[in-house]
């Protein structure tokens, strides 16, 4: 079971909402043409973020929306340009081990996502101690909850209600570092979403605009 997370940008003169809810029809004739499943997509303005899973190989996100070209800006990087752009993930509750383990067991959990900015200065910071935190205390939470990273912005994917349960496979550390107060330790990472107002709003929610 592979796990996808990608960004794209939309063109400003389309409502994403309106035309990702049209093309969905074809959009799932695609997701089975190429296995893949769960597929959500969350819109933060003209902003897109993307998230699927997979039993097959590597699932192109251009071939499931092949038909959605033109609603997509091109994105710079490579000799070809993209429309989808791959987040990297830096922390989850829960890694797949098989088909079986990774059934959705609620069928009626949603999807929910927000969004973070990190400070660059300390993006090495906290994937140290996601990363310890992640083998220290696998299925501490939501056991489909995860956080991808590109650039500083983060897409933290999870579900509610949160399915709670313990992995079947140990934590790769056996260390007990995590910190006690952990709201604490990752407030100066941030950079907040309301810099003029308190409380600071560090994970923005975000509306998911399709489901497949």
């Amino acid at each position: 079971m592979q796990r996808y997370h990608y960004r794209a940008q939309c063109r400003p003169d389309l409502d994403p909402e309106v035309y990702f809810r049209d093309a969905l029809p074809e959009l799932r004739d695609h997701m089975r043409e190429c296995e893949a499943s769960n597929l959500s997509l969350f819109r933060s303005g003209a902003g897109l973020f993307l998230y699927y899973e997979s039993t097959a190989g590597h699932v192109d996100p251009h071939a499931l929306f092949r038909h959605c070209e033109e609603a997509l800006e091109a994105w710079p990087g490579e000799d070809v340009p993209r429309r989808w752009v791959p987040m990297m993930d830096i922390f989850h509750y829960q890694t797949p081990v098989s088909e079986e383990h990774w059934l959705r067991k609620n069928a009626s959990a949603l999807p929910y996502a927000r969004i973070a900015r990190l400070k660059p200065e300390q993006v090495s910071s906290y994937v140290y101690y996601h990363y310890q935190y992640q083998e220290e205390k696998p299925g501490d939470g939501d056991k489909y909850g995860i956080i991808a990273l590109h650039e500083n912005l983060m897409f933290f994917y999870s579900e509610a209600p949160a399915t709670l349960e313990q992995p079947p496979y140990q934590g790769k550390l056996s260390t007990a570092g995590t910190p006690n107060d952990w709201s604490a330790a990752m407030l100066p990472h941030f950079v907040p979403w309301n810099a003029e107002t308190e409380p600071p709003l560090i994970w923005q929610s975000i509306p998911m605009i399709i489901r497949a």
